[in-house]
């Protein structure tokens, strides 16, 4: 069964080299057509499918293949005219791979794996011979009907030639194995980056995310200082006025004093109600003294819609991951419950001790249609992951579920003291 599977694997990899040839195809009439945002376009599709060899790769064999990092969505700019064009594919090192991938080497991976699955067909011809071969040539007039060389003519023939099908699939069989082994190692010798390319995408990829960091600490600290001017710092101002008032009319109108007090001490809890408001939304107090797994589930308790919360963690994780993923599984509840329509949700908190990454499902029954690249909330979340190397994928069809998945690797700080 084994070697069934990798027969299918087999045919399944060869089926992707046409997918791939299919996006190389697209990308040159994208170069030769003045089509805007056709270019990207196929470029995106260009790189799903080496992606998904990688995948394969790694999966199947074994064997990692890196890759330097897709480029920030947004951030890509299409040149004008064919020859800009080309030069937007082949200036950059990666996309210069996936296209040579695509165009020339998909061509020879399919040949690696379409071998075995050939094999196996044509040993089923031979055994398709051995029964029906003597008819087909006596009965329905097949002149020069030949399997290898034999020339398939009655019954003994197409029996041999059964027995050297029988052969030639058990041959496809053995090979597939090592064919799907194969096709690993060239996508790995193709597709890998050098040392340098691959350190330079890290510098660049640091620089952004350092630099989107940067943009969203200044950002909070404006929100801060507007909802401290707006909010508790005109109430105290109020609140001072009227204590003024009252230490005016003191001795003459002691009722209207009364008032006064009770409008400042209205005013005060005011204040105070807001700063704390202001202060949960800058670290959650019960996220400072719990941890993410009571944060997420008091957030979940508050939450107009029926949220099932399920959190295995041994430890408490880094402050700054705590928070950073808090508050992206915050916008996520948001989302649901503003914009999806949902009426249930479920979130999933792991940290996976064997690859030091903490993973987190968010899923609602809404109405779907979330894509991160329309920029807003979750756009948001990715640019907050991306500061600890995380990453976000989103799957939301039409009609719904949303299902997010969030990854961070990060490291255990401290032991658990609170139940998961």
């Amino acid at each position: 069964m084994k070697r069934v599977e990798a027969v299918r694997r087999c045919n399944r990899l060869w089926w992707l080299s046409m997918v791939a040839m299919h996006w190389s195809t697209m990308v040159h009439i994208a170069v030769w057509t003045p089509i805007p945002g056709m270019l990207p376009w196929a470029a995106a599709g260009m790189r799903r499918v080496v992606d998904r060899e990688r995948a394969l790769a790694a999966a199947w064999s074994g064997i990692a293949v890196e890759a330097t990092p897709a480029p920030t969505a947004g951030r890509e700019k299409e040149s004008f005219g064919p020859l800009a064009r080309y030069r937007w594919v082949f200036g950059d090192a990666q996309r210069f791979r996936e296209w040579r991938w695509t165009t020339m080497y998909s061509f020879v991976g399919g040949l690696i794996a379409c071998l075995p699955g050939a094999l196996v067909l044509y040993g089923l011809w031979g055994l398709f011979l051995a029964v029906f071969g003597s008819y087909l040539a006596r009965d329905a007039g097949w002149e020069g009907l030949w399997y290898m060389f034999v020339h398939v003519e009655n019954v003994p023939t197409g029996l041999m030639a059964g027995l050297l099908g029988l052969g030639v699939g058990k041959v496809g069989l053995w090979l597939a194995p090592g064919s799907v082994d194969c096709h690993a190692r060239f996508v790995r010798s193709t597709l890998s980056p050098s040392e340098q390319e691959l350190m330079a995408a890290r510098i660049a990829h640091l620089s952004a995310t350092r630099t989107d960091a940067v943009d969203t600490s200044a950002a909070e600290l404006r929100r801060i200082e507007r909802d401290l001017h707006d909010g508790a710092q005109a109430r105290l101002v109020a609140m001072g006025m009227t204590l003024d008032a009252a230490e005016h009319r003191l001795n003459d109108d002691p009722e209207a004093v009364r008032a006064l007090l009770a409008e400042a001490r209205a005013s005060s809890s005011a204040a105070l109600q807001e700063l704390r408001d202001l202060v949960r939304g800058i670290h959650p107090p019960v996220l400072a003294d719990r941890g993410l797994a009571d944060a997420v589930r008091s957030l979940a308790l508050l939450s107009p819609l029926a949220a099932e919360v399920t959190v295995d963690l041994p430890a408490r994780l880094e402050a700054p991951v705590e928070s950073a993923v808090y508050f992206a599984v915050a916008e996520t509840v948001t989302n649901a419950a503003k914009h999806a329509e949902a009426e249930r949700l479920w979130i999933d908190i792991t940290y996976d001790a064997g690859t030091g990454a903490l993973r987190v499902g968010v899923i609602d029954d809404g109405r779907g249609g979330a894509d991160p690249d329309r920029g807003g909330g979750l756009a948001g979340i990715e640019r907050r992951l991306a500061t600890f190397d995380g990453v976000l994928a989103v799957n939301s069809p039409a009609g719904g579920p949303t299902q997010i998945s969030m990854e961070v690797p990060c490291a255990l700080s401290s032991p658990k003291t609170t139940s998961c």
